[in-house]
């Protein structure tokens, strides 16, 4: 079967446009044996690649992608490594319990960690740095948000994180809007589509095949996992699914998670002036503490990136949600709403990418079926960091080692499923619908975006 190969990707995100020219790896061809099958090559899929042949060099692993590397969610977020996991650390309390909560916290701490570590032992050119976290407040009722999650931090035992008062955040980062904000040293920052390109080769270089445009047609499940694409096919005895927002085109992993989508604007270089208007002199990762998030950033050229807002969804298997005037529209008034010295900044790149998302608003990490296939879901928009510490949790998981992150309740827990269609996408608008209502209550009487 003969595949038209993409090979222009400027239009897919600003990271993908940005980035030194790429050759691509050549597709799978013929029969390929492999201990370790991965589909997916985005943080999830690498991570687990690198980690497995750390642990077992002479392992054979192959990885199928079906774009190139980074394509997915890997190579379109806002860059942030962080230790929010789901959507913070008073609803996972709410959900799971505080032991879960702090738990999922000091996973992400680690996960966090652990980026820091690979791109120093192994020099990785991605254009890290770790400047640290402010999440703002914009409205009263995120200071008392805000105030509440630092509180069950402390109670938890969680250390490192503060609460800034207004004159504080503001000579952090300069905007009127500001009343308040969380500080927290632990977050980095990087340049999303070299660090995956990074991943690769640091994979291969410890023997991991690495195939693009080669998309997964058909899995049968036998003595051994055959994987079949366009030019070839691979006789595995394992398998990993690392395709997070892309989970639900593969039937086993159907109604684990459904896809929803952030979108994100850069604007032009920021002129001296303009910079001077605004301070954010540490060029911390900023986001507000709203329930459908802003997040933004500084680059290394002096572009603000902003994300988030609205979130786009989707029927059935339908991937094509990633353009959304409406969204980039409303980031474009919140960039002037919040800095008025950038009213009107010429805004050179618009993008979308699909993330993960359970029902249960948590990650999950599993096997699939029995013991040779293992799954991650769920990531929920703060992949960039975790999605490295799964690749080592999903290792330990395929060499069926015990290990203190296999203990993690995100590890082999019960997932509830989504509905079928219609109802999930029902239900997916309902959620997104609250959500927005919420945002609505607290921000209601604000002068505008």
């Amino acid at each position: 079967m003969r595949m038209k190969m993409r090979t222009d990707y400027a239009d897919v995100s600003f990271w993908l446009a940005i980035a030194p020219a790429y050759q691509p790896n050549a597709p799978l061809q013929g029969t390929v044996e492999a201990d370790v099958a991965i589909i997916g090559g985005g943080f999830t899929g690498l991570s687990t690649a690198y980690h497995l042949l750390k642990a077992e060099p002479s392992m054979k692993v192959a990885v199928l992608e079906r774009e190139i590397v980074g394509f997915g969610a890997s190579g379109r977020n806002g860059s942030f490594a962080m230790t929010l996991m789901g959507l913070g650390i008073d609803v996972m309390a709410l959900l799971k319990g505080k032991q879960a909560a702090l738990e999922g916290h000091r996973y992400m701490e680690r996960a966090v960690d652990r980026l820091g570590e690979l791109v120093e032992a192994h020099r990785l050119d991605c254009d890290y740095i770790r400047p640290g976290f402010l999440r703002m407040a914009t409205v009263p009722a995120h200071v008392r948000k805000i105030q509440k999650q630092i509180e069950l931090c402390h109670k938890l035992g969680v250390t490192g994180i503060e609460w800034l008062d207004r004159d504080a955040a503001q000579a952090q980062v300069r905007s009127e809007r500001y009343l308040g904000a969380w500080w927290e040293p632990r977050l980095a920052l990087i340049h999303p589509v070299k660090l995956v390109r990074e991943m690769k080769r640091i994979a291969e270089e410890l023997g991991a095949h690495v195939y693009e445009h080669s998309p997964v047609l058909e899995i049968t499940r036998g003595e051994r996992l055959l994987l079949k694409t366009p030019g070839g096919q691979v006789q595995a005895r394992k398998l990993v699914f690392a395709t997070n927002a892309y989970s639900h085109l593969f039937p086993m992993l159907r109604r684990k998670q459904i896809p929803a989508w952030t979108y994100m604007i850069a604007t032009e270089p920021l002129s001296k002036q303009q910079l001077a208007a605004i301070g954010w002199r540490n060029r911390q990762g900023v986001e507000d503490a709203r329930n459908l998030i802003h997040y933004y950033r500084l680059t290394p050229d002096n572009r603000l990136l902003m994300g988030g807002g609205p979130v786009g969804l989707s029927f059935g298997e339908d991937m094509e949600r990633d353009a959304n005037p409406h969204a980039w529209r409303h980031l474009e008034e919140h960039i002037a709403w919040l800095f008025p010295a950038l009213k009107g900044v010429r805004v050179t790149h618009r993008w979308g990418g699909p993330f993960s998302v359970t029902l249960d608003l948590t990650p999950a990490l599993g096997y699939l079926g029995d013991h040779r296939v293992v799954y991650a879901v769920g990531c929920i928009g703060h992949g960039v960091s975790m999605s490295q510490l799964n690749g080592q949790t999903l290792t330990d998981l395929l060499l069926e080692r015990r290990t203190d992150l296999t203990d993690c309740f995100i590890v082999n827990r019960c997932v509830i499923p989504w509905p079928p269609e219609p109802l999930r996408l029902g239900l997916s608008l309902a959620l997104r619908s609250y959500l927005q209502a919420e945002d609505w209550w607290h921000e209601r009487g604000r002068t505008a975006h």
